[in-house]
């Protein structure tokens, strides 16, 4: 259904259908709206503190392929239903049945790599506990915004696992290895201020201003040039992977496309005439 306001599209929720003529399908695990070119995904089973289950994994892997070909979508924003956690981690009561068939395909790992890999910019407002595969799905977005409330830990260690889905490799990325290391081994939770302090999120804001700022954040983005927006994004991660020259490399590359593109025209045309840009990524 529409809402009165004009810019908003509710496009699925529990145990609703999707709206007429909508992309998106009905999602049992999340709530889903786009207000303003942000889709807001929110997890929603806050009577298990947004556990992960495999109804969860489905719902996001639907609603990220739907999203990336929408054009009424310039990013995408994760938290979670109610104020206590915005993902606690995974389903206990199904990672006691996994088994090496379960870790070596890795379902949960490959979709938090879509989540990495997603083309448009994705923005984690973590409003609570982030644990486990909470903290690594939030890790997988491009930019974390806390609330003042906001813990994150990977504690599976104490289950005598280890973080599975990217989280050894993306903690010691953004935090360091030392710090990675006695953070994993120790299932150590660190509290908002920490997490900025150490380069985990880069921004804390009070609960009730969590979506504001994170929908600022897009906002600012989505005035750029959003084939640059792109490309930074896919040369900083490919970089990430590679030595510092054939990073380089990688970045000479994106600038020749970016030279060569309409929106690079309209860029410094509007810069030199003194009016806003009109991009439309090409």
């Amino acid at each position: 259904m529409e809402s009165q306001n004009p810019a908003t599209r509710v496009v699925g929720s529990t145990g609703g259908g999707a709206t007429p003529g909508s992309a998106y399908a009905s999602l049992e695990t999340l709530l889903t709206e786009v207000t303003d070119g942000v889709l807001l995904v929110t997890f929603n089973r806050p009577d298990v503190r947004n556990a992960i289950n495999r109804q969860v994994q489905h719902d996001l892997r639907t609603v990220l392929d739907q999203a990336r070909g929408d054009d009424d979508v310039h990013s995408v924003v994760l938290t979670g239903a109610g104020e206590k956690a915005f993902i606690a981690g995974a389903d206990i009561s199904q990672v006691a049945g996994y088994t090496k068939a379960t870790a070596l395909d890795s379902d949960l790992q490959r979709l938090f790599d879509l989540v990495e890999d997603f083309p448009k910019p994705t923005i984690a407002a973590v409003n609570g506990y982030a644990l486990g595969g909470g903290c690594e799905v939030a890790m997988a977005c491009d930019i974390r915004i806390a609330s003042q409330t906001a813990r994150f830990g990977l504690p599976e260690t104490a289950l005598s696992v280890l973080p599975g889905a990217g989280g050894t490799q993306r903690l010691a990325r953004l935090v360091g290895t030392g710090r990675a290391i006695e953070l994993i081994l120790t299932g150590r939770m660190v509290d908002a201020d920490e997490a900025l302090r150490i380069g985990l999120v880069t921004q804390v804001a009070p609960g009730e201003q969590l979506l504001d700022a994170a929908r600022a954040v897009a906002a600012t983005i989505a005035a750029r040039g959003p084939l640059a927006t792109r490309l930074a994004k896919l040369v900083i991660r490919a970089g990430m992977d590679a030595d510092q020259r054939t990073g380089q490399v990688v970045e000479r590359l994106a600038q020749a496309v970016l030279y060569e593109s309409d929106d690079k025209r309209e860029g410094t045309d509007a810069f030199l005439s003194k009016r806003p840009a009109a991009f439309h990524g090409r």
